[in-house]
């Protein structure tokens, strides 16, 4: 699986962990940057650049890092077909997949370490979407709301 990869200057200290993992995984990561730590770049610019690469089909899932995951999460769901959310813990990492589809893993390097981080990629990119009936009749709500109905 390709495996968009984008942070922030809050996220860079984590960005080689990541990418290691991914690789390590089985999976290609698709690097979008930041490329240096630059304390003036903004996250909402690499939220846009993994949503890209996912809507683009050059890459299936995102690993997004900023300093808390929040702002990066916020900025990745507001762009159509992404389903991105900050999970700092190994169930909602691969719940958020199995249940909600969740197509962005959100990470906060302010918040969790490299280890972490690795557990939860490695849950992340495991997972798969049930199909379940009750969890595709909930997708389809969400993909209603996303299209204003």
């Amino acid at each position: 699986m390709r495996v968009a990869v984008g942070m922030d200057h809050g996220g860079y200290p984590l960005k080689q962990t990541i990418l290691e993992e991914i690789r390590k995984e089985g999976h290609e990561p698709v690097d979008v940057g930041a490329f240096s730590l630059d304390p003036g770049d903004d996250y909402p610019d690499f939220a846009r650049a993994v949503g890209e690469a996912i809507i683009s089909g050059r890459a299936e899932r995102g690993v997004l890092v900023c300093g808390s995951g929040v702002g990066a999460s916020v900025a990745a769901c507001k762009m159509k077909g992404i389903r991105a959310s900050v999970c700092h813990d190994h169930y909602s990492a691969h719940q958020g997949v199995e249940h909600d589809n969740m197509n962005v893993l959100c990470l906060g390097a302010r918040i969790i370490g490299s280890e972490l981080a690795v557990d939860l990629i490695k849950a992340f990119l495991a997972a798969t979407f049930s199909g379940e009936a009750r969890h595709v009749r909930r997708l389809q709500k969400v993909e209603a709301m996303e299209a204003g109905k």
